[in-house]
């Protein structure tokens, strides 16, 4: 594809100063930065494209360059620094540039094996870490889910220890970075790294103490009250933000990942926010209609059951299921009726159920009103 003209991609005319350069690209900077549009790709790459637009048009000998040949005069290339193209390095981006954003957004780079950067950028380039996130499953009943809980829990996290100093680091003198001058063709070019001794913290550990680790820290069990809401389904993850492990030397800390794990109701099948149960009655109750007792999530509800109940019929009882997390109102308790045919009989009984079986009454006639299978599972999806 072919590449964008670079006024055009800060918006900008040929003739525009560096000051207007510089804020054009800074409002692009802005808009598409990656710690305002998190895991957006087409806003990453329209941050890398504003950043190789800038990166040309605010040196004037680039410029004058892509003015006179186009991207042609750029030998395929945005310039020095690293760059190449469209394939620029984000931590180059933030290594060059990080003054025009004027501190308002953090790094979002990723090292140390602490979860990532996040944060505000010292100066100088200083490298902040976040903490990594802790992920923790919890156990919840239906009635949990039903009314929303309040869940204290016991973890281990790193936390910075106690008695704990820091001092500037002596290699890149508290900047995080280190510089390297080289000759060119066209003059002497800087360039930066992150600096090898702190790992770009800009501070090393002067004192700490002995249980603590390379970063000064320490694992410390504290509890944690985390609000589960109505509604929540197996396998939901909720965030409880700044209660993962801490970040070393004053970083962000990571976040507290809640695993919801639905425990099993004894009685009622859950079926999204929908509860069914099976209800099993006698063959005399199903004649004669009758009283029965059926459990919810709350406890127990009676119902009644008309005379001439068929097997395979589905009582709704609405509102008595589940609330929707999104809070879209509430689902229902289906109850499937079963007729129990006993197996074992006495002789009695048999000579009974022998003198019913030719009557009329007892002859399957089912009506246009009665309900095939597949028309009552329909209704119970529906």
């Amino acid at each position: 594809m072919a590449k964008r003209d670079y006024y055009d991609i800060l918006g900008i005319s040929k003739g525009a100063s560096a000051d207007e350069i510089k804020k054009a690209y800074r409002k692009m900077a802005v808009k598409f930065h990656p710690d305002k549009n998190p895991d957006d790709k087409e806003a990453e790459a329209k941050f890398k494209e504003a950043a190789e637009a800038y990166e040309v048009l605010s040196n004037a000998d680039k410029r004058a360059r892509y003015d006179q040949f186009g991207h042609a005069g750029m030998g395929g290339a945005a310039g020095g620094g690293g760059f190449s193209g469209g394939g620029m390095n984000m931590e180059d981006i933030f290594e060059q540039f990080g003054d025009i954003f004027g501190g308002a957004f953090g790094g979002s780079r990723a090292g140390g094996g602490f979860g990532g950067f996040g944060g505000g950028r010292g100066g100088g380039g200083r490298r902040v870490f976040k903490g990594s996130n802790l992920r923790v499953r919890v156990k919840v009943t239906l009635e949990d889910i039903a009314n929303g809980v309040e869940k204290r829990l016991r973890i281990k996290r790193q936390v910075p220890a106690d008695n704990i100093s820091f001092k500037n680091c002596t290699t890149c003198n508290g900047t995080g970075q280190t510089y390297r001058v080289t000759n060119t063709i066209l003059g002497q070019m800087q360039t930066s790294t992150t600096c090898p001794t702190c790992n770009g913290l800009g501070q090393t550990i002067d004192k700490k103490p002995a249980e603590a680790d390379e970063y000064g820290m320490i694992r410390k069990e504290e509890t944690v009250s985390v609000k589960i809401p109505a509604g929540v389904m197996d396998g939901m993850q909720l965030k409880v933000s700044g209660k993962g492990n801490a970040g070393p030397m004053g970083g962000v800390n990571g976040d507290l990942i809640v695993v919801i794990e639905e425990e099993k109701h004894p009685d009622l099948e859950r079926d999204g926010n929908n509860l069914h149960y099976e209800l099993y009655i006698s063959m005399p109750d199903a004649v004669l209609g009758t009283k029965a007792e059926v459990s919810t999530v709350s406890g127990k509800a009676r119902i009644k059951l008309d005379a001439g109940t068929q097997p395979g019929k589905v009582l709704r009882l609405r509102n008595k299921g589940l609330p929707s997390v999104e809070g879209y109102g509430t689902g229902d308790l289906l109850v499937h009726i079963n007729v129990w045919i006993p197996k074992d009989i006495t002789n009695e009984q048999k000579r009974i159920f022998e003198k019913m079986q030719g009557e009329t009454e007892f002859v399957p006639n089912p009506g246009k009103g009665e309900k095939s299978f597949f028309d009552k599972v329909k209704e119970m999806f529906t």
